[in-house]
C-alpha cells in the first residue's frame, strides 16, 4: 500500500512539474505573460530580451563608426579595456581601471576617449551576446528534460496499470523521474541568476560610459 501511495504520489509530483515549468518557459499562461516580455520561445527570463546593444543609444560622444584607427591600436586603450571587460574583473575595479585611464588623458582628447568606448562597448557587447546565447541553450536543454520526464511519467503510469505488475520496472522509473526532477529543478533554481548576467553587463558598461563621458 504505502509503495502504491509513494508511486502515485511521485507521478502527479512529475506530472504537475512538467505541466507548470512547460507555462513557464514557454511563457504561457495569464500571470506569467504579465510579467515576462514578448520573446522566442527559448527565452525564459522574465527580463524583455534585446539580443544586441546599440552603441549609439548609451553614447553620446562622437561616432564610433567614424574613428581613424581601431582601440587595439593604442597600447593603453587596450591594456585597460582587456581588464576593465575581462568576466574575471570585479565591477568596481574596471571601474577604478578605467577612472585611472582618464586621470591620465586630456579632456581635449576625445578621440582616446573614443576609443576606450569603442573598445569597451566591443567586448562587453559580444560578451553579453554569448551570454544570452548560453540561456537560450540552458532554456532547451530545460524543455528537453521536461519532455524526458512527461515520457517517463507516461512509461510509468502503463507499468501501473498493466495486468501483471512489473514491480522492478516501476522501481527504476521512479528512481529515473526522481533524478530527473532534481536534475530539472536544481537547474531551475539556477536560472533567475543567469537571466540576471546580461543586465549586469549592461550596467557594467553604463558605468564606466558615465565616466567616460564626464571627462568629456
Amino acid at each position: 500500500m504505502k509503495k502504491a501511495i509513494l508511486v502515485s504520489r511521485l507521478a502527479s509530483m512529475a506530472a504537475a512539474a512538467l505541466l507548470a515549468m512547460t507555462a513557464v518557459l514557454f511563457q504561457s499562461g495569464a500571470a506569467h505573460a504579465q510579467r515576462a516580455a514578448t520573446g522566442p520561445a527559448d527565452w525564459p527570463c522574465v527580463q524583455r530580451l534585446i539580443p544586441e546593444l546599440s552603441w549609439g543609444a548609451i553614447w553620446s560622444g562622437p561616432s564610433i563608426e567614424e574613428l581613424e584607427r581601431d582601440w587595439w591600436e593604442d597600447e593603453e586603450v587596450g591594456r585597460t579595456v582587456r581588464f576593465a571587460a575581462s568576466r574575471n574583473t570585479r565591477s568596481q575595479d574596471a571601474l577604478e581601471r578605467v577612472d585611472a585611464f582618464l586621470e591620465d588623458t586630456a579632456e581635449a582628447d576625445e578621440e582616446r576617449l573614443s576609443l576606450l568606448f569603442a573598445g569597451l562597448f566591443d567586448r562587453i557587447s559580444r560578451e553579453r551576446s554569448r551570454t544570452i546565447e548560453a540561456i537560450r541553450r540552458y532554456a532547451r536543454g530545460q524543455v528537453d528534460r521536461l519532455e524526458t520526464i512527461g515520457a517517463l511519467v507516461d512509461e510509468l503510469e502503463e507499468a501501473r496499470s498493466a495486468e501483471e505488475s512489473d514491480t522492478e520496472g516501476i522501481e527504476r522509473l521512479e528512481q529515473e523521474i526522481f533524478w530527473e526532477r532534481k536534475v530539472f529543478e536544481d537547474r531551475q533554481a539556477s536560472l533567475r541568476a543567469l537571466c540576471e548576467q546580461p543586465y549586469l553587463l549592461e550596467e557594467r558598461l553604463s558605468r564606466m560610459v558615465r565616466a567616460i563621458q564626464a571627462k568629456m
